[in-house]
């Protein structure tokens, strides 16, 4: 690619036939923007290698792994613009001692995925799964035995108030609920008071809600935040949405919360192991709806984590630091500055 500010993408942005998968992920902004050229890596693996970000300026990466191993040998990648909100496929650390910024599009997904969530909740409120089951097996009078139930005096409880949650109790403001809950240490008081969400402990979310929803990262404090002491706090007629990270919950106890009747239901767009195998247990519950991590798989997702993505090479292109950083600590490293100084010295 020459002198050129060279993007790589990864290879599972194309269709097998080597057209892009998506309709539209905003790439023209790389089109339209002297300078910059970009390309799609040759093949697909699990986890990136050092071969594969050789030469590239910046990286546009969706769902592989990056590891220590990846960064090996890099001297010249300045940005990783994750294609989405999640990281927990990066070693963060690893992108700091070598100098790259993590970016994300937290923009993109904010939407799309709070309505996603107000779906899973009207779905698993309404009994949707169970109901569309009796009519697809001929019972249709069956019906008069399943019953929904409607939101009014309802409360709300969300692990994490982070944008999408924020964007979500706002969807459900006009329900007429009784209480909207949030746990979530790191939210300023200020910022749930302004939303009318009053911030409480675990426990006391997990007693109070009729719908439990897991909003939050995935990192070491939530892995296996929801366990079988944790479903044994919430009501017999709660449910549980999760539309976060599988490994946030913790399967085995929800199979069993789910058998017994300990929960009421489930709504899930992520599993601890995905795709999720085909004699998973969880298949076979008829008050669990499952969905493959796709609840905010919108036009308007895809376009917008593109965009975001895009915007993100664009500002280290032009010397400068992206909007969304994750690991902010890099921006004050001497390395990095100097290659910046370098894209704006070109520039």
């Amino acid at each position: 690619m020459g002198d050129e500010f060279s993007v790589g993408l990864t290879r599972d942005f194309l269709a097998d036939d080597g057209r892009l998968a998506f309709k539209d992920i905003g790439l023209d902004l790389l089109d339209q923007t002297p300078g910059v050229k970009y390309e799609f890596f040759d093949d697909y693996k699990e986890v990136v290698t050092a071969d594969q970000i050789a030469g590239y300026d910046a990286v546009i990466s969706y769902l592989p792994a990056w590891t220590p191993q990846t960064f090996v040998g890099s001297k010249k990648l300045s940005v990783l613009a994750r294609f989405g909100v999640g990281y927990d496929m990066v070693d963060v650390a690893a992108c700091t001692d070598h100098d790259v910024v993590l970016a994300i599009t937290p923009e993109g997904v904010r939407r799309p995925l709070a309505e996603g969530t107000v779906t899973l909740i009207l779905a698993a409120a309404k009994e949707i799964f169970p109901k569309s089951k009796i009519l697809r097996e001929g019972r249709w009078m069956d019906h008069k035995f399943i019953y929904g139930s409607c939101m009014i005096d309802k409360v709300i409880g969300t692990i994490g108030l982070g944008n999408i949650a924020q964007d979500v109790m706002k969807l459900l403001a006009p329900f007429d609920l009784a209480e909207r809950l949030a746990f979530d240490p790191y939210c300023p008081k200020e910022k749930a008071d302004e939303l009318g969400v009053k911030l409480v402990d675990l426990d006391t979310l997990l007693k109070n809600a009729d719908f439990v929803c897991v909003n939050c990262l995935l990192n070491d404090e939530t892995r296996g935040l929801m366990g079988p002491r944790e479903f044994g706090l919430m009501k017999e007629s709660a449910y549980l949405i999760n539309t976060a990270r599988g490994p946030i919950v913790n399967t085995a106890a929800l199979i069993e919360a789910l058998r017994s009747n300990q929960i009421r239901g489930a709504a899930l767009d992520v599993f601890e192991v995905e795709p999720i195998e085909s004699g998973d247990p969880l298949l076979e519950l008829d008050n669990c709806i499952m969905l493959p991590h796709a609840v905010g798989w919108t036009d308007e997702a895809l376009l917008g984590n593109g965009r975001g993505a895009c915007k993100a090479v664009l500002n280290v292109f032009q010397g400068q630091s992206p909007k969304y950083v994750v690991n902010r600590n890099v921006l004050a490293k001497a390395d990095f500055k100097q290659k910046l100084s370098r894209y704006r010295s070109v520039k």
